[in-house]
Order: structure tokens, then sequence, then C-alpha cells
């Protein structure tokens, strides 16, 4: 793959092209839960109907944070990175009787990254920085519940960083009820290659529609509290913590048939005092990092 500037600058532009193409959105046949490749979270995706549904996404980002601390791009914008993901789920198993939605899921997901390369990112495809995969199997008992076991291997193509390896247990609550209109969600990891230690991370979404009218844009709350414990973030880290907490705005739009979703989405990120000193010099020591992302999600 050409991990250059120009290839970036080629896809970034796909998405307002892409954003051209909406006709209308087609109302939603099920849900799937899947994961996220950073932080292993549960999220819903709504997708048509079927056994397997892929799920592909693209976006922009002021900078790259993981689990509130640098990763490879501090924030700002003069080498905002771009991020396509591929993957989807399988329904393995559908309850009986009710509703007749999954209850058992293959999931996953491959994230990769791209941005305009330092000096010292040699090795070619210099601007291919890094390339996360995921692999799952999700469990929904009953409609509102999910929970799944996850795999993720950490790959860096361009062999800036090391390669890590994370299991994970992860839980996820919509029900139709108060509780779960905050969409709680819970995540507990351990890096099984690299370094080690647990992190858990637990939060909530809440999301409210602004208009009366079918599919139309929704405003969403997220507020996030990580912790890394016993060295989790590097090897004298000890245990730090993070927190995080913005608003989003997103869209339902058809695009090529599929049930996609454009998001922009602004947190703020706050930092105890060593995790926040550990990203020098490479990136910000700052207390409060603000933290942007424009995406597209597509999934059939």
């Amino acid at each position: 793959m050409d991990g250059s500037p120009d290839l970036v600058m080629r896809l970034s532009t796909a998405l307002p092209a892409a954003v051209a193409l909406v006709v209308t959105t087609p109302a939603s046949a099920q849900t799937i839960p899947f994961a996220d490749t950073e932080d292993a979270t549960l999220s819903e995706i709504d997708v048509g109907a079927g056994i397997i549904h892929p799920v592909v996404s693209i976006d922009l980002r002021n900078g790259d944070y993981a689990r509130g601390t640098y990763d490879d791009d501090n924030a700002g914008l003069g080498r905002a990175p771009f991020h396509f993901s591929v993957g989807g789920a399988v329904v393995l198993r559908r309850r009986v009787g009710g509703d007749g939605e999954g209850a058992l899921f293959l999931i996953g997901q491959s994230s990769n990254g791209f941005h305009a390369p330092r000096p010292d990112e040699r090795v070619s495809p210099r601007g291919w920085y890094e390339s996360n995969n995921l692999l799952g199997i999700a469990w929904r008992p009953v409609k509102g519940v999910s929970a799944a076991a996850t795999y993720t291997i950490k790959a860096s193509p361009n062999a800036i960083a090391a390669t890590s390896h994370e299991a994970s247990l992860t839980f996820l609550y919509t029900a139709d009820d108060r509780l779960g209109q905050l969409k709680p969600r819970l995540a507990v990891t351990r890096r099984t290659r690299g370094d080690g230690g647990f992190y858990t991370i637990g939060g909530i979404a809440p999301s409210f529609e602004l208009s009366k009218r079918k599919n139309g844009p929704t405003l969403g709350l997220p507020a996030t509290v990580g912790i890394g414990w016993n060295g989790f973030y590097a090897a004298d880290s000890g245990t730090r913590a993070y927190g995080s907490g913005g608003i989003s705005l997103s869209q339902p739009v058809s695009l090529g048939g599929a049930k996609a979703t454009l998001q922009a989405e602004l947190l703020a990120l706050v930092r105890d005092d060593r995790l926040r000193r550990q990203d020098g010099p490479s990136g910000t020591t700052a207390t409060l990092i603000p933290y942007a992302t424009v995406s597209l999600a597509m999934a059939w």
C-alpha cells in the first residue's frame, strides 16, 4: 500500500464526494454489536437484513490520541491523520422466537492509520503508521444487552512502533429503560504481548434526537474514564488515569445501498499529571487537549 501524503489527500477527499451521493435513509432492519479496535468498547450499528454485514468507515482527526495519551500524532492541524477501517459481523445464531434478531456474532475489524510521515519514519510505506486488527465473539442474550470477547493485534507497517497484542472483555447496555438511555459501556483489557498491565474503561453515551422527522440529526454526549493499571501505558508508568467528555452530532444518510452515518465529534481529554508528562517531548504535555473527529460509517 502506498502511504504517501498524496494518497492520504486523495482518500480524505472521498468523504465530501461520498456525502454528495446521499439520497434518503432506509429504515433499520436490525443492529449488530461492533467493537472499537483501540479500546475494545462496544457500540451498536444499524444494518440491513441478512447474516453477513460488512462495515466500512473513514475518519479525519486533528491528531491521534489513544486512551488519553499521544499515539504518533500531536493535537493540531499540521499532520491530521486519516483512518480507514473495514470489518463487519456474521450472525452465527438468532434468538428463538420473539424478534428473531441475532444472539451470537463473529465480529472483526481492521483499522489503518495514514499521515504525512515524520523524518524518523523511514521504513516504506512511510505514511502507513498503524494497523489495528480485531477479531471476537459477541453475545446478545436479550435485546439491549451485548457482551464480547475480543483479541486485537496492533502493528505498525512503517515500523515506528512495536507490535502489541490485547485480550479484552467488553459490555454494552442499551435496553429501553432509564439506564439504557445512558448507553453505559465497560471494557477490561490485558496485554498479552508488549507492555504489561491492565486497562479498564467505562463510559456513557446518551443521545437525543434533534428533529421529529424520521432519520433526523442526533446529538450525543459521550463521557469516558480510563485507567491503565500496573504499567499499562509504559514500563514505569504505574497506574495512570484520564477522562474525556464532549459532544457529537450525527446524521443518518443513504449511500450506495448502505446504512450510513456522518458524524462530527469534539472531545476534551483530561489526563493526570504523570500521564500528560509522559507525552513529552513528541506530544503535548497539556492537561487538557481538544480532540476532534469527522467520520463516515457505512454498513450493509
